[in-house]
């Protein structure tokens, strides 16, 4: 069976009382928006009435979201006391969040920190890096350090310190390093499903609930060249 039609029960990569955590695919989005097509949030809310049998409506929060092409754990919560502390530990960056991502060039720097200034244009639903703050501009800041390479392209460990609309897509994209498939922000040609090589690898946090550490990681999409990466890390 394909990811693409792998069942919502076999992405569920945590799940209590309080929280799920899913395994989202490239063409799913986290909520819904203009398109009208089902957010995943939906068919987290299906999943759960369908399992545990409720009669009335379903709780699903969103925590976080990621962009429609790209893959990974994304977190919701069940009830509103769980949705509340994890909007606090979103507001205060204690949800950290670790990327991988596939690009065919190499950065100059094996492992750095980038800080750029982006703007976002919701018209053309873009974002724009510059190297100094501007009218408008909020401050964008991730690290990240390459950790696997193949014949063409090279896969960099991500993590994401801010926020922002398309951050990793165009801090990339800034330094010369578009993501594989991401035509938006300057990769020559499309991955065939319309995904760009993003994925969010992990998700970690104190539970908001249980006190206790919690770390989630989601495997990347069924694809050679993830499955290369995924085969050969040190």
């Amino acid at each position: 069976m394909s990811f693409s039609k792998t069942p919502i029960s076999k992405r569920v990569l945590y799940e209590d009382n309080h929280l799920i955590v899913v395994n989202k695919l490239p063409s799913e989005i986290v909520q819904g928006d203009s398109t009208g097509d089902t957010p995943l949030s939906e068919i987290v809310k299906v999943y759960l009435k369908d399992k545990y049998q409720k009669p009335g409506n379903v709780f699903t929060g969103v925590v976080h979201r990621i962009d429609r092409p790209v893959s990974g754990a994304v977190v919701f919560a069940r009830t509103g006391k769980a949705l509340a502390r994890m909007n606090e530990l979103v507001k205060n960056r204690e949800l950290k969040k670790n990327y991988w991502a596939i690009v065919r060039n190499l950065p100059e720097e094996h492992e750095t920190e980038l800080k750029h200034y982006l703007v976002r244009d919701r018209k053309k639903n873009k974002s724009f890096a510059y190297n100094k703050s501007i009218i408008g501009s909020k401050e964008g800041v991730l690290k990240y350090k390459v950790i696997g390479e193949s014949d063409s392209f090279y896969l960099l460990e991500i993590d994401l310190e801010t926020g922002r609309h398309h951050q990793i897509r165009v801090q990339l994209a800034a330094i010369g390093c578009p993501i594989k498939g991401d035509l938006k922000y300057g990769s020559p040609r499309s991955n065939k499903d319309a995904s760009i090589s993003l994925h969010a690898r992990s998700v970690e946090f104190v539970h908001p609930i249980k006190n206790e550490p919690i770390k989630i990681v989601a495997p990347p999409p069924p694809d050679s060249l993830w499955d290369f990466f995924v085969n050969n890390l040190p």
